[in-house]
């Protein structure tokens, strides 16, 4: 059974958007696609398992987190 997963993030800014979407799209693969909609990430996961897209939501976040602490840090 696939499962599925939309999430949009909200930043300050879109400059602020354009830099975390340039820092996790690398990731992406098949199953993560991300679109920047003013200041907001818009993602979509797809995945065969809840259990997968649990683990992909986890690490899709987790480099977020990262990206946000250096983008922040600039």
């Amino acid at each position: 059974m696939k499962s599925s997963c939309n999430i949009l993030i909200e930043y300050e800014n879109e400059s602020m958007t354009r830099m975390i979407h340039k820092s996790v799209e690398v990731d992406n693969f098949d199953f993560v696609s991300t679109k920047i909609n003013k200041n907001q990430l818009e993602v979509q996961m797809e995945s065969k398992s809840i259990s997968s897209l649990l683990h992909t939501l986890d690490d899709y976040l987790a480099c977020v987190s990262v990206a946000e602490k250096l983008v922040d840090k600039n």
